[in-house]
């Protein structure tokens, strides 16, 4: 049975790569700081939860010791230089040195589109930019450079770059979804940008199938893949299809007013001072100066034998789940008419 350490199991991606691990009958082991995090994971057999902090270097790489394989789904959108470099950068860092350490062959990285392992500083955003750090760290570790000489130098090691990841519980459509219920008016920053929404379901698929990947006797050059869906939309289209399918003023939807670009970093500003995780912050904004869509110049899902799935069908599924006439309520109000 293969063993093996998903960092950020108990998150919106990390639950579904842990069901299908589990499936599959894997050991899964899911560190956390604190047990409770993970208490929807404690239903599936074969996975143990771990307290522990990831950021602790000794206790990572205990954990670490004795799997086949990790896959690392911790990432932060909102923060500073220092907390960038610490998720990003530094636990990257780390993990490598306790995968070499460890033995371990296998490590699943979940990075972000739009991140540069070549020249990380090109990146309009600290989020981006650190993410391509991050990547450089582990390209070069799993090439075995600075990791001495010998058979246990390097790894092989799977990047996935997703777009904007949506799904049931995702924080991103049914944001949207629900601020239009509350507000008159969506002013909307960035409204232009444009994304290739992936389903979560395809990106665990893509972390499970990147595991399965047969390694030879000498460690496979680290390979990056785009996961991305079929379709691409601007911001602005995707608030306006998230108020339609969850039938927000019978499917229209409220007034989208796109801001121009000093207003949207100045309400950027605003929402960074709110209490709580920002909505919205002047690095996220940065970071949609580049368009997150495909470039076509790396393998995409397909490369892994996936075929993405179309956002509305399953976005209209999830969407519709809290309105008046989603199931069978709905099927007896419409025969009445």
């Amino acid at each position: 049975m293969e063993r093996i350490l998903v960092l950020g199991g108990s998150g919106f991606v990390g639950t579904h790569v842990c069901e299908k691990l589990v499936r599959k009958e894997c050991h899964v082991t899911v560190p956390t700081r604190h047990e409770a995090n993970a208490r929807n994971l404690l239903i599936y057999p074969f996975l143990d939860v771990l307290e522990f902090d990831v950021h602790d270097e000794a206790a990572l790489t205990r954990a670490v010791a004795g799997h086949d394989a990790v896959v690392n789904l911790i990432a932060i959108l909102h923060g500073n230089q220092a907390t960038f470099d610490k998720v990003h950068v530094v636990l990257p860092q780390k993990l490598a040195r306790a995968c070499i350490a460890g033995g371990v062959k296998k490590l699943v990285h979940i990075s972000a589109l739009g991140a540069n392992a070549l020249q990380p500083q090109s990146a309009p955003s600290m989020y981006l930019r650190s993410k391509g750090q991050g990547e450089a760290v582990l390209i070069q570790a799993a090439m075995g450079a600075g990791a001495g000489v010998g058979a246990q130098a390097g790894f092989d090691l799977t990047i996935l770059r997703p777009s904007v990841i949506f799904g049931a519980e995702d924080k991103f459509l049914n944001l949207f979804a629900s601020l239009q219920k509350v507000f008159p008016i969506m002013p909307l920053a960035g409204a232009h940008a444009r994304f290739q929404p992936v389903w979560v379901e395809d990106v665990a698929t893509a972390v499970v199938r990147s595991l399965e990947r047969v390694g030879t006797a000498t460690a496979h050059a680290p390979r990056i893949i785009e996961a991305c869906g079929p379709d691409v939309f601007t911001l602005k289209e995707l608030v306006q299809l998230s108020a339609r399918l969850s039938g927000i003023r019978e499917g229209r939807g409220r007034p989208v007013l796109a801001l121009p670009d000093w207003l949207g970093r100045l309400q950027a500003m605003l929402m960074e001072l709110a209490p709580g995780q920002p909505l919205m912050s002047r690095d996220n904004l940065a970071s949609m100066q580049r368009d997150n869509v495909a470039s076509d110049t790396l393998p995409g899902l397909q490369s892994l034998g996936i075929t993405p799935s179309a956002l509305k069908p399953i976005a209209r599924d999830y969407l519709t789940q809290d309105r008046p006439d989603h199931g069978l309520l709905g099927i007896r109000q419409h025969s009445h008419h």
